[in-house]
């Protein structure tokens, strides 16, 4: 025996449109809230990300603290060479790592030189964001050269690296100045 179906009407139309409605609402607002929470907490470090002064007025480094402790970023400074005298050159990160407050990182080859690092971040004499110095690296800094004949050599200093100012936008967060 076949079973007469019943027509659908506005009424049952409606009923099936609220059951719908009240079963997606609340995986919709669940996924959101989860979302949120993702993205809302900061990576560890990530307050270390920006610009800090180098060796030379003019000269800097540019630090990016990703996921898991790693580190990216370059050296900006001025060539020392009679081929490169006054050019900005920039060495960008070979390998990084953070591990706490743990910092080290070593640059490419170029033009014959390369640096390695290895020390601490942490806060500095700043007071705020917005002040040069809010947060310092401090450590040995490794400059390793070689000449055309391949003869190399490497000296080794104490450094204390300051944290750029941050501008604050009309929000209210910071940001790192451009460059």
């Amino acid at each position: 025996m076949r079973r007469k179906s019943k027509p659908l009407t506005r009424l049952s139309l409606f009923r099936q449109g609220l059951l719908g409605i009240f079963l997606c609402c609340p995986l919709l607002l669940l996924a959101i809230g989860l979302q949120e929470n993702t993205s809302a907490a900061p990576r560890p470090g990530a307050e270390y990300t920006g610009a800090y002064t180098f060796l030379r007025d003019g000269e800097f480094v540019q630090i990016t603290v990703e996921d898991a402790g790693r580190v990216t970023g370059f050296v900006s400074r001025y060539g020392d060479l009679e081929s490169d005298k006054g050019a900005y050159l920039d060495h960008f990160f070979k390998s990084g790592k953070l591990e706490g407050n743990r910092l080290s990182f070593s640059t490419e080859v170029v033009h014959g030189v390369s640096f390695e690092f290895a020390g601490t971040i942490g806060r500095g004499a700043g007071t705020k964001p917005e002040e040069e110095g809010y947060y310092v690296i401090e450590g040995k800094l490794t400059e390793i050269s070689s000449d055309e004949r391949g003869k190399g050599s490497s000296k080794g200093r104490g450094v204390t690296l300051k944290s750029f100012a941050k501008k604050v936008d009309a929000a209210g967060s910071t940001a790192a100045p451009r460059k």
